[in-house]
């Protein structure tokens, strides 16, 4: 913790803070992300400031452009709710915050962070729920238990598997409320619901970077490379050694569909739609996948719009080619037997097609989801 001044203070001590305080000048804070094992420049950054009612502060970024669309996250009550403070707030590469004089401990956050006390406090919504069970996949390098849902069909056997992982770069935190959106879904009494439940067993991985997600690293290409890519001949990371050795026997040949839920980076026109960037790695799987996206595009209800001609459209990030890179988890599980597709998709940190991402809607989204697996695979129960 370092102090600003005798009236308040500035620090990222606790789980998801991440910050790099470079100099205090009165009301003015330069400071940058902390980057860490990070090979090159990502754009995370959650801090703390406490002490500061009454004051206005301005908080000015050194490390490039690292504010998103609707500008910085704003949390009042220690991290539990998040709101966008909106791009007004927002000059140059900082932004500005008034505190009222009750303002006394108040988080910022380039998104809307998500650790393992929100996976805890949402899976005590459902304790002894009889389509759900909670179990261990391994222990973190850091002693920490990596978390492994199943849910849905549990008590015979099913029609269908279905994988889904998230959190293999950690600050991708929206796609963790993506993912209770589905488990919501599958758990209540809808007509999606109640079908996904007998004919479906989910397995979800919430966090494969379980250590990053609670240090508040950036995750995505970490030294020497990051969960994504550890999908290789030997993985290194003892996450995805465990669900790499756990996967090929549960699945036991079932026909299965498998997702790998991301956020693309903050800036361009493909990182402000929701995606499926898989068209160019493999075209069988692609063709595999288009019917679920279509049945997502006809299905859905939530406020977030999918639209498969934006993934279609996709050819790079970045304008230039795709470069050979070491297998991802979607590369890796589509050569399992029994996998309709693998595919991974991007939810934008904020703004997607327009619509606002945040806590809410992109629960909303995981139920959209829901409901297409749904009528995707009710489609082929008979084939």
């Amino acid at each position: 913790m370092r102090k600003a001044s005798p009236s308040f203070q500035i620090d990222c001590s606790f789980p998801g803070g991440n910050i790099v305080i470079n100099r205090i000048q009165h009301d003015r804070i330069e400071l940058s992300q902390d980057l860490r094992d990070t090979k090159g420049w990502w754009f995370y950054w959650c801090f703390r400031v406490r002490g500061a009612g009454g004051r206005t502060l301005t908080f000015d970024f050194t490390d490039r452009k690292v504010i998103g669309v609707r500008g910085p996250a704003v949390s009042r009550d220690q991290g539990q709710t998040w709101q966008w403070l909106g791009a007004d707030h927002v000059k140059g590469s900082g932004f500005s915050y008034a505190f009222s004089d009750d303002e006394d401990d108040l988080r910022f956050s380039f998104g809307m962070p998500y650790q393992e006390s929100h996976l805890n406090a949402f899976l005590d919504r459902f304790t002894n729920h009889p389509l759900l069970r909670v179990d261990v996949l391994c222990t973190t390098r850091q002693r920490r238990a990596v978390e492994r849902l199943h849910f849905g069909c549990l008590q015979s056997g099913p029609a269908f598997r279905a994988v889904l992982v998230c959190r293999h770069h950690c600050c991708e935190m929206m796609a963790s409320y993506e993912l209770e959106g589905i488990i919501e879904e599958v758990l209540s009494d809808s007509e999606a619901g109640r079908w996904l439940a007998s004919h479906v067993e989910f397995l979800a991985i919430p966090f494969m970077d379980k250590d990053g997600v609670e240090a508040g690293d950036q995750g995505k290409n970490r030294k020497p490379h990051d969960h994504a890519r550890d999908y290789g001949e030997t993985s290194i990371y003892p996450s995805v050694a465990a669900l790499r050795e756990f996967i090929p026997a549960w699945l036991a040949g079932n026909r299965t569909v498998a997702l790998d839920l991301h956020c693309p980076g903050p800036f361009g026109e493909f990182h402000e739609v929701i995606l499926c960037p898989s068209r160019l790695r493999n075209e069988k799987n692609w063709k595999q996948t288009m019917p679920f996206l279509e049945a997502l595009e006809t299905t859905q209800q939530g406020p977030l719009v999918f639209r498969t001609a934006d993934s279609i459209r996709f050819t790079t990030w970045d304008g230039k080619p795709p470069e050979p890179s070491p297998p991802t988890f979607s590369a890796w599980i589509q050569s399992l037997p029994g996998v309709c597709f693998g595919a991974a998709l991007e939810l934008p940190y904020a703004n997607a097609g327009g619509g606002e991402v945040n806590q809410s809607t992109a629960r909303a989204f995981g139920h959209d989801l829901a409901r297409a697996l749904c009528f995707y695979l009710r489609e082929r129960t008979d084939s």
